[in-house]
């Protein structure tokens, strides 16, 4: 089902020059991936700075969030 959000006209040229070739949801997909990732990867990141800091391990807490 197609719905329309409402954006500058500056965020759409910025983001249109990304886009490549892709179809709007394609690409906006794609940025909420990589961006969701990227959270992932910094929460994990966190974790392992601050692992001494707790009783589970590191190895531990990457299983117990289902992240290999």
């Amino acid at each position: 089902m197609p719905t329309t959000i409402t954006i500058s006209y500056e965020t759409k040229r910025l983001l249109d020059s990304l886009r490549e070739n892709r179809t709007w949801d394609e690409f906006l997909r794609e940025l909420a991936l990589r961006y969701k990732r990227n959270k992932i990867k910094k929460a994990l990141e966190e974790l392992r700075k601050t692992s001494h800091n707790r009783d589970i391990p590191y190895s531990k807490t990457r299983l117990r969030l289902n992240l290999g």
